[in-house]
């Protein structure tokens, strides 16, 4: 017992007597913290160029370079697949610099960072019933580009942002068709037709749209609602008159989700 206590005292002491870690960056500059910094996000070292950039922040918590690193914190963590972090560090940047001159590009960040969400948008067809889930990134990824278009017209990130929102328009679109197909293929007519009305509503426009309409057709079509059946198909006839569904369907349906 008494061997043990003190191989245990000699230990402790041991560890006691090592040197502490040293902090190379102790006295760097805020430029050198940055470029450094810069270098290792360069390099693919997210999680080091991270470390970076908050020591800067912290250590020179005002001027341009602090500022600088909390917009570079957020694309680190975007270029990482870190989405929660990601989306925080945009909404600490908006917050603090509302009228920040590069808050446009903050704005956009927010925007790719859930544009880039797989999860939320496709992910889940492996998981969980189609139906049950909303591609609520996609949405909020519209909504970030719409900002930029509408608060930022002459920004760089601009016409990205519109070609963008074209993109998940039509993702969106194709998602409710999908679901009114779902509900069609379960014998929920009403619940089939009433989702398809959504998409030709909200989405004027989108490619997506015609098949929303043939699904109201076939939809009101199985429930005996001739009217309604007509009205849709007269619609569909006057807007898209050599519409591939007059002929039976596509030859070859693809997943909903290639919408490219």
């Amino acid at each position: 017992m008494l061997k043990i206590s003190v191989l245990a005292l000699v230990l402790l002491l041991s560890a006691c007597s090592l040197p502490e870690k040293v902090d190379e960056t102790k006295n760097w500059s805020a430029q050198r913290l940055y470029s450094e910094a810069k270098e290792e996000m360069r390099s693919g070292n997210y999680d080091h160029s991270i470390e970076l950039y908050e020591k800067l922040e912290s250590r020179y918590p005002f001027g341009t370079y602090a500022q600088q690193a909390q917009m570079e914190i957020a694309y680190a963590y975007y270029r990482q697949g870190d989405q929660v972090q990601a989306l925080a560090a945009v909404e600490r940047f908006v917050k603090l610099h509302p009228d920040h001159p590069n808050v446009d590009y903050m704005y956009y960040l927010r925007g790719l960072i859930n544009f880039n969400d797989r999860t939320s948008l496709f992910d889940f067809l492996a998981h969980q019933d189609p139906s049950e889930r909303d591609p609520k990134a996609a949405r909020e990824a519209f909504d970030s580009f719409k900002l930029v278009v509408e608060k930022f017209p002459n920004s760089k990130y601009a016409d990205d942002s519109r070609a963008r929102m074209a993109y998940l328009v039509n993702a969106m679109a194709q998602y409710d068709v999908h679901v009114a197909n779902y509900y069609y293929r379960r014998g929920a007519y009403l619940a089939a037709a009433n989702r398809a009305q959504d998409a030709v509503k909200k989405y004027q426009g989108a490619p997506a749209v015609e098949e929303a309409l043939y699904i109201m057709v076939k939809s009101y079509d199985a429930m005996g609602m001739t009217q309604l059946r007509d009205d849709a198909n007269r619609v569909m006839q006057a807007n898209f008159p050599n519409s591939i569904y007059f002929k039976g369907g596509p030859v070859k349906e693809k997943p909903w989700y290639q919408i490219w």
